[in-house]
């Protein structure tokens, strides 16, 4: 749930909080270059790198004192620089690169567009290496990025490749308010399910640092609603973060009070209907409106009746509305869809290239159908129209289609394996819900059922057609009629069900099972399995 905001700290928070290190109202900003500058870089070639063999009283350096003020001043201000030769020799070179460029376009930095620095900071590490002679490494990159974003007011970062955001902001902005800010946002997320072990979870943390640099401050008070619009509508953040991980991150800057809530997230918006005559769009959208059914549900209901509203479209242009159906209708429409095909009569045909043309589904023609009874049955239980045939049976699932539907057995992992078998074994009354005259069934019944599910290997159908008499105990080898004692002289006993079989309900097989009561059973049925293994 999100957090109201506070009036105070909407107030506090329209101004950034964050000073900037870099003012350039204190600087001579001039676009071009004095022919004394020019004649100064050239005469210094490579050696503004300011390597070895620098001397700083050349008249050369006073030269261009006006272009190296800010980037020494932009280096100071740099938060978070790692003191090894590499790096300090890193962020030399990255000064001399921005120089040697201002030689070749004849311009100072201040007047550089996004364009000009994404050419010097290139789209990657690979370019960026090849750009430049070979002692320039890729080292040097990141500084240039960060000099971009200090000198330059450079947010483009969608255009510089896999460049690391969070380094880029442990310089410009500090490691320490930085991870704060990050731990703020990921103990929301935590508590919202998010583990740090889950790709999504450093996801949100790669937008939220994105945010920061964008709004030019970690501080999460800067972080206002208008700053965040700004981020959703800008190009830095690419349009999967924008839908998804930016959403989630709005909604836990706003759960701690610093913005209001995100705007409604674009995939709960349902498109309009389209080749659908308008009678019967406007009852499937008033359905879609009334039916109590979850909202996915409902949602797959109105995609299969506008395909409907487009199959009579083609068919029937005649009938334009659900009043109009009868059970002739009925049967064509079970008809077509026994005989349709992936793409036919949808809206959106994104996906569908591989699939497409390929026959539906016996699933997805019965999910169908589903739809179909379900809309007619509320529209003709709500009195929105007459009552001209029998949903249920004029709109039934075909035997033949149900014949093809088979079991969809998936794999049951160990830990949940292990949860299922304690709840069997330790079933409680008060588990179930109950009515005014307790539970619907009795607990001796529910646990029978219960543990035949969990032992027997039975599906849920055979389950149903048990019969009374079904199981026999085996004893220390040796099979005996039913009894209802589950150990002989001490020994554990196996149990054995014969579940009735389809079509020859004479042929009865048996399914050997631990025993089913008991807490010592499953050792029980593990022991016997050992035993018939042997």
């Amino acid at each position: 749930m999100t957090a109201a905001i506070p009036a105070a700290v909407t107030e506090a928070a329209a101004a950034p909080s964050w000073p900037w290190p870099i003012d350039p109202a204190r600087y001579d900003c001039r676009a071009e270059l004095s022919e004394r500058e020019r004649t100064a870089l050239a005469s210094l070639g490579w050696q503004v790198r300011r390597r070895r063999g620098y001397d700083p009283d050349r008249v050369e350096w006073r030269a261009i004192s006006r272009l190296l003020r800010p980037l020494d001043d932009a280096r100071a201000a740099l938060r978070w620089c790692p003191d090894t030769p590499a790096h300090r020799r890193a962020v030399t070179d990255a000064v001399g690169l921005i120089l040697w460029r201002c030689l070749e376009d004849g311009t100072s930095f201040w007047v550089w567009s996004a364009d000009d620095w994404v050419r010097i900071i290139a789209p990657g590490h690979n370019e960026f290496e090849a750009t430049w002679p070979g002692w320039i490494d890729g080292t040097v990159r990141p500084y240039v990025a960060a000099f971009a974003y200090l000198l330059g007011d450079f947010t483009d970062f969608h255009r510089i490749g896999g460049l690391v955001r969070r380094s880029l902001a442990w310089r410009v902005l500090g490691q320490e308010p930085v991870e704060e800010a990050i731990a703020q946002v990921a103990a929301t997320l935590k508590g919202w399910g998010y583990h740090p072990s889950n790709g999504a979870f450093g996801q949100f943390r790669t937008v939220l640092v994105q945010i920061m640099l964008i709004s030019r401050s970690p501080l999460l008070e800067d972080m206002t609603t208008d700053a965040l619009q700004r981020a959703r509508e800008g190009s830095a953040l690419p349009s999967g973060a924008r839908r998804g991980n930016l959403y989630g991150v709005h909604r836990a800057i706003a759960a701690l009070g610093y913005s209001g809530p995100p705007p409604k997230s674009i995939h709960a918006v349902m498109p309009a209907l389209e080749g659908v005559p308008e009678p019967w769009a406007a009852m499937v959208e008033r359905w879609h409106e009334t039916s109590t059914l979850t909202p996915k549900v409902r949602g797959g209901f109105r995609t299969i009746m506008a395909k409907a509203g487009r199959w009579l479209a083609a068919e029937h242009p005649e009938i334009v509305e659900p009043a109009q159906w009868t059970r002739e209708t009925c049967a064509s429409w079970v008809a077509a869809l026994d005989r349709m095909t992936v793409g036919e009569h949808v809206q959106r045909r994104a996906g569908n290239d591989k699939r497409g043309g390929e026959p539906l589904s016996p699933r997805t023609k019965a999910g169908y159908l589903t739809a179909t009874r379900t809309f007619f049955r509320d529209c003709q239980e709500w009195e929105w129209i007459p009552r001209r045939f029998d949903p249920v049976r004029a709109l039934a699932t075909p035997r033949s289609v149900k014949a093809l539907i088979g079991p969809n057995p998936r794999v049951i992992a160990d830990d949940i394996g292990a949860k299922l078998l304690w709840a069997g074994l330790n079933v409680d009354p008060g588990d179930f819900p109950t009515n005014t005259y307790g539970l619907c069934y009795p607990i001796e019944l529910i646990r029978a059922v219960t543990l035949t599910w969990l032992f027997g290997g039975l599906r849920s159908d055979e389950i149903a057609h048990l019969r009374m008499g079904c199981i026999r105990w085996q004893h220390d080898g040796s099979r005996s009629p039913a009894t209802p004692t589950r150990y002989w002289c001490g020994t554990p006993s196996v149990c054995w069900t014969s579940p009735p079989t389809r079509p020859a309900p004479r042929s009865p097989y048996r399914r050997r099972s631990a025993a089913l009561v008991g807490p010592r059973s499953f050792r029980a049925g593990l022991r016997s399995r050992r035993r018939a293994k042997s």
